[in-house]
């Protein structure tokens, strides 16, 4: 490809247009490749306790909003704890989606997966407008959409609901390039309020992206001359100004949660951040990868992009138009400095910021910046399709494109994803809960490993409100780990007066999770020891439970 310069753009009413179909088409193979989601989006969704998380946080969100929203951040689980929702990603942004669709009566499980699919499809059409603003070529930024939507690493976090919502990044950068090339301060608010966009959706993809599009900026101003780089400068300022106001008013009740549960240890940190090799390990369900090299990877270090998207990726290293040289060269080093990132505390730039900015020791997961690697390495590609396709004819062109939308589809294609049913209603248990008077709920067993079945009490609390003990988030505060302890030999004396410390007024027995035997020795103990009154028995959506009062 030899321009000095990029097509010419189409006008708005075109480019409007393509993106349509793109979307069209993106969402066709969304359905296809999340395959059999779409049959069953209303009952059914992955198999894993984060689903339940999901839905607890979307459902309290709700809940808050509509009863009292000066509580917003204390969630009714890990009773007493306050800023309970801060234990973990808040999902504000999707709870603010999810709300008036709860509102209107849509079932939980089917506003949880249209919130789940949508950020999967709108991180595709994003990414297609940047791809296809940067190289001019539609088919370009449709390929680049589809590696963004669907590589491995996708499915990965098939049920992470943040972590899945990255459709604020391309829009991102789409409006820091705007910045730079009209240098109007519009396009540098507008950048500041897609950053805050993706912190309030995404605390890991917030925090990795300002760290990030910074670099960007900064690789792509070096080559600005003096005067063209301080008109830069000051229509990117309000950018900053917007992201430390929504942002740091959003990270004041975690400042505050931080005191109390600390951050990360390094360990932890080593375990899941990612190695070199992973980046050939795709998940065990992709159909053509999945047996390769599985045995360099482990959940949260699965990052292989692709080989087709990475040949394109070394054609637009060395085809681009001298045009889009800066570009080319800032998307490369960010992605660089992505992948070196990801390596975690085994590197040196996440171990700079580890050790001198404490936001970072709160992160776990730090191979999840091999997202960001993808998304350099699909604009890459991008531009490596562009310089490809240039010099075709229409037809030949067209062609090119099936192919290589064929090709990706074959790449990424995965075994049916594992659905099971979810609640979309309240078993006798909580509905008979949701009309008694307020009380502490405690459900018992706890688990002796978190978070067994924590997880499923905590969703199964949106049905009745009531504060409970139990509770599962990314981190669990001191008091719930005490409990646990407390609670080993349920139900002992020492166990029954940690319950009446924790003011519980309602004792759920879950007797599914008994032996038999057990279970009549731990009945025979709470009503002829404690001499507690068992209220009655209900169906807990798995088995029989038996309530009791604890005053």
């Amino acid at each position: 490809m030899n321009e000095s310069a990029l097509p010419e753009p189409l006008p708005p009413r075109g480019r409007s247009w393509q993106t349509l179909g793109a979307a069209i088409i993106l969402v066709g193979l969304t359905v296809l490749l999340t395959w059999p989601q779409a049959r069953q989006l209303s009952t059914h969704a992955y198999g894993h306790h984060d689903v339940y998380f999901n839905m607890w946080r979307l459902g309290w969100i709700e809940h808050a909003l509509v009863n009292a929203p000066h509580r917003l951040f204390d969630g009714n689980i890990f009773y007493p704890e306050r800023r309970a929702l801060t234990y973990s990603d808040a999902i504000i942004v999707q709870g603010l989606i999810g709300t008036p669709l709860l509102m209107a009566g849509l079932p939980r499980v089917l506003v949880h997966n249209l919130l789940l699919l949508g950020a999967i499809i709108s991180s595709a059409v994003g990414v297609f407008v940047l791809a296809r603003h940067l190289t001019g070529s539609a088919g370009a930024g449709l390929l680049a959409g589809i590696v963004f939507a669907f590589v491995p690493y996708r499915f990965e976090h098939y049920m992470h609901m943040e972590m899945q919502w990255t459709m604020w990044m391309p829009w991102a950068l789409w409006a820091l390039h705007r910045a730079f090339e009209t240098r109007r301060t519009k396009f540098g608010l507008l950048t500041g309020f897609f950053l805050s966009l993706q912190m309030l959706s995404s605390i890991y993809y917030g925090v990795f992206l300002i760290v990030i599009i910074g670099v960007v900026a900064l690789l792509l101003l070096l080559p600005l001359p003096l005067k063209g780089m301080a008109r830069t400068v000051v229509a990117l300022a309000p950018a900053a100004v917007v992201v430390a106001v929504l942002c740091g008013v959003y990270a004041i009740p975690y400042l505050e949660t931080k005191k109390e549960v600390g951050g990360r240890a390094e360990r932890e940190i080593m375990l899941y951040s990612a190695r070199p090799s992973n980046y050939l390990v795709a998940t065990p369900e992709n159909v053509v990868y999945g047996q390769m090299f599985q045995r360099r990877g482990r959940p949260e270090r699965r990052l292989f992009p692709g080989v087709f998207i990475t040949v394109l990726a070394i054609f637009g290293l060395f085809m681009r138009p001298r045009a889009s040289i800066p570009i080319v060269i800032a998307y490369l080093l960010a992605m660089v400095v992505s992948f070196e990132m990801s390596l975690g505390l085994s590197g040196y730039s996440y171990r700079f910021l580890f050790d001198y900015v404490p936001v970072f020791a709160g992160f776990r997961a730090v191979a999840r910046l091999g997202i960001f690697v993808v998304f350099f390495l699909s604009i890459l590609g991008a531009f490596g399709y562009a310089a490809l396709a240039a010099g075709m004819r229409p037809w030949v062109k067209r062609l090119f494109l099936v192919f290589g939308v064929a090709v990706l589809v074959f790449e990424y294609r995965v075994r049916w994803i594992n659905l099971i049913p979810y609640l979309n209603e309240a078993p006798p248990l909580y509905a008979w809960l949701a009309k008694q008077p307020p009380g502490v709920v405690a459900s018992l067993p706890m688990p002796k490993i978190v978070p067994g079945h924590d997880p499923r009490i905590s969703y199964m609390s949106t049905f009745h409100w009531k504060p409970i003990i139990n509770g599962y988030s990314g981190f669990v505060p001191n008091s719930y780990l005490e409990r646990m302890e407390d609670l080993k030999f349920f139900p002992d004396d020492h166990a029954i007066a940690r319950l009446r410390r924790d003011n519980v007024r309602y004792l759920v027995v879950h007797l599914v999770e008994y032996w038999p035997d057990e279970r009549i020795r731990t009945i025979q103990a709470l009503t002829e020891r404690h001499h507690l009154r068992e209220i009655g028995r209900f169906h807990d959506g798995l088995g029989e439970a038996a309530v009791y009062f604890l005053n």
